[in-house]
């Protein structure tokens, strides 16, 4: 699948996000359909911010239902910046883990029985790691588990690698999998037919719960704000973040 970032080409208005008419068409699902009575959630989020992004809204619709919650990071983010000596890794990998904490606490997570395991592996280098990935995910799962992660065609080498290694990694365990687009959604709308429609559901939010989730991605500053000495653009881009205003949210079952 391809890869592209937010910044090079997917800034246009005609995007699958707001054009493809797919979107309303797909059959609502609730989130106590997704995840069975006294199953634990588990969301594995490549990058800080991921699990904001792509289930920031359902994650406080199962917190406010008690579900169990587990959250693995499976890298630091520290590569976002790469040649910035504004951003370095070495800052970043004390402000995105601050950062990631902030919006957790912005969504209303419970903070003193969430499970956070942080993987430490490096950004942008994940699919030549897939192997040691899905052995790594696969410890921290256990049968009956509902586990949310990155679609595995996403059009980001780490967004896919994460999703195949938890793929496998819940084939093994016995854990159901979930998948979520991200970037995909700012694919060029004629990309459309990409998007495995069928598979796709749609999780309903209300206003207060797409409030919280874009107050809780505004935590992470270090993703707003790009280097204009080197010409490099913010991860958050303004269309992601108009995206993110969407009063749903979207799985692949």
């Amino acid at each position: 699948m391809k890869s592209a970032s937010l910044s090079e080409g997917r800034r246009g208005p005609a995007q699958i996000w707001n054009t493809a008419p797919q979107l309303a068409q797909i059959a609502p699902i609730s989130a106590t359909s997704l995840v069975p009575a006294g199953a634990r959630v588990v969301v594995i989020a490549p990058h800080p911010g991921d699990e904001v992004l792509a289930c920031g809204g359902m994650l406080q619709l199962l917190s406010t239902l008690e579900y169990p919650l587990q959250l693995i990071s499976i890298t630091d983010g520290s590569a976002s910046h790469p040649g910035s000596h504004r951003w370095p890794a070495s800052r970043l990998s004390v402000v995105r883990p601050q950062e990631s904490a902030e919006a957790l606490r912005r969504l209303g997570m419970p903070m003193h029985s969430l499970k956070w395991i942080r993987g430490g592996f490096c950004d942008n280098a994940l699919s030549a790691r897939e192997p040691q990935l899905s052995q790594f995910i696969a410890r921290y799962l256990q049968a009956g588990d509902v586990v949310f992660t990155t679609w595995r065609n996403d059009g980001n080498p780490d967004h896919e690698a994460v999703g195949r290694a938890s793929a496998k990694a819940c084939n093994l365990v016995g854990a159901q999998l979930y998948e979520l687009p991200i970037w995909a959604w700012h694919w060029p709308a004629r990309e459309g037919a990409i998007i495995p429609w069928q598979r796709a559901r749609k999780v309903r939010l209300d206003t207060w719960s797409v409030a919280r989730k874009l107050h809780a991605v505004h935590a992470y500053a270090s993703q707003l704000v790009g280097d204009p000495q080197i010409g490099l653009a913010p991860m958050l881009a303004q269309v992601l973040l108009d995206r993110m205003r969407e009063p749903y949210e979207i799985v692949f079952a």
